[in-house]
């Protein structure tokens, strides 16, 4: 089970230089599929959520998601920790990013592969140690990937030094499930510092999963 929640956390992680940095705000539409032999599709979709609001500005973000088991992460360059807010508990659990068990083992990048939004979009596809990595990301929606040089958890990172940008749509394909989400409004727009700070009175633990 903790193998399942770990794998759970680096998925909701997955859901972020050239030109100036994005600040704003993008919506996601998710579906799923379990490879779970306990979890079928219908209910690994309402753990997780179909819908994810991917707030960021510098070097934090914030994804809050409508799921029964998940419900939002958040991410500051400052701390390097990302905060997981799970239904399930009260606590606030966060994971060192610093640490990654997961590896790239190769990568494969090509030009004007699909439009998403009016955005033609290069394809960036990572053969990792957990499966196959696809993302679909425009320079437009651009990153400074240096704001992140020490968020190593999921191979995030490594994801932004190659492509300097958000991604439009992912296909994440793992021994567990596989994930597609697609971009379906981009919405540059001031975020106030306080949606990145925690929650007043927050109990908080270091992740075992």
């Amino acid at each position: 089970m903790k193998k399942i929640f770990a794998s759970l956390l680096i998925l909701l992680t997955v859901l972020s230089v050239s030109g100036q940095n994005f600040e704003g705000i993008i919506t996601y539409k998710n579906t799923y599929k379990s490879k779970l032999p306990n979890l079928d599709d219908k209910q690994f979709t309402a753990m997780m959520g179909t819908n994810q609001k991917f707030y960021i500005k510098g070097g934090n973000y914030k994804s809050v998601v409508n799921g029964t088991f998940s419900q939002w992460q958040l991410y500051t360059s400052k701390s390097n920790k990302l905060y997981s807010k799970l239904a399930v508990s009260d606590t606030i659990y966060w994971n060192d990013g610093s640490e990654n068990d997961d590896s790239i083992i190769n990568f494969q990048l090509t030009k004007n592969v699909i439009e998403i939004l009016g955005y033609q979009c290069d394809e960036l596809i990572l053969t990792c140690k957990s499966g196959i990595q696809k993302y679909y990301f425009n320079a437009k929606i651009g990153v400074n990937s240096e704001l992140y040089r020490n968020m190593n958890y999921g191979n995030w990172h490594d994801y932004l030094k190659i492509s300097h940008a958000l991604p439009m749509k992912l296909i994440l394909d793992s021994s567990q499930f596989t994930i597609e989400s697609v971009a379906t409004e981009v919405k540059p727009v001031k975020i106030e510092d306080k949606e990145f700070l925690l929650p007043a009175n927050s109990k908080t633990a270091k992740s075992t999963f």
